[in-house]
């Protein structure tokens, strides 16, 4: 069985699923609507640009989920869910997934965003299978930490070789949809590699390794 593996954000929806989470809780008063919301842009720049500092921003996001209950949360999801996520669902994202699902092909979405936010996305999706950041949890809640390697840029590698040895799977005849170059570690292992609506950055270096270029938007 054929590989496909899909990035989540700006490739199967048309935006950022963990930047918008923390817009949401500014819209609702939930976090401060200016320092927070200031911090949060400076950190997606900083992604934008490829000089993320993966720990601080871990650091920084997931804070609330330690001091939030898990009702809590999960209701704060729904309506994210509802409000935010539900209008950049991309159609085309969609019946790309479709397409890989008719040919028989495991699905695999691999993110940098955490679990909390992503793993009813995914689900939402159709999509059986998630590697995303993790989230420490403690007695049935999160601590507010995060836990194992981040599946950001080399890391995603990192964990999708581990879940190859665990599963049995392998990268042979295998495909991997992206919209950016902090994918690249990861593009590289693929056979097909697939920049989506691409950075300017990843759109040059498809260019140049004469990688198929797709919209989904």
């Amino acid at each position: 069985m054929r590989l496909a593996l899909f990035d989540l954000d700006n490739t199967l929806l048309g935006g950022d699923s963990d930047h918008a989470w923390g817009d949401y809780l500014c819209a609702r008063g939930i976090l401060d609507g200016v320092a927070y919301k200031a911090r949060n842009d400076a950190f997606y720049q900083d992604y934008l640009a490829g000089q993320l500092d993966i720990t601080d921003y871990l650091n920084f996001s997931l804070e609330i989920l330690g001091r939030s209950e898990m009702a809590q949360l999960e209701q704060w999801h729904r309506e994210f869910m509802r409000d935010c996520v539900e209008p950049i669902i991309l159609s085309k994202g969609e019946a790309l997934l479709a397409e890989h699902r008719a040919a028989g092909d495991k699905l695999l979405v691999i993110t940098a965003t955490n679990r909390f936010v992503t793993a009813p996305i995914v689900a939402r999706l159709g999509v059986d299978t998630l590697l995303a950041t993790e989230c420490e949890m403690h007695n049935g809640r999160y601590t507010g930490r995060t836990t194992d390697v981040p599946c950001f840029r080399e890391g995603k590698v990192t964990r999708l070789n581990r879940w190859l040895q665990e599963t049995g799977f392998n990268l042979d005849d295998s495909c991997f949809y992206s919209d950016s170059m902090n994918d690249l570690p990861l593009l590289e292992q693929v056979t097909r590699p697939v920049a989506v609506d691409p950075d300017a950055n990843l759109r040059d270096e498809a260019q140049k390794r004469g990688w198929p270029v797709i919209s989904l938007r």
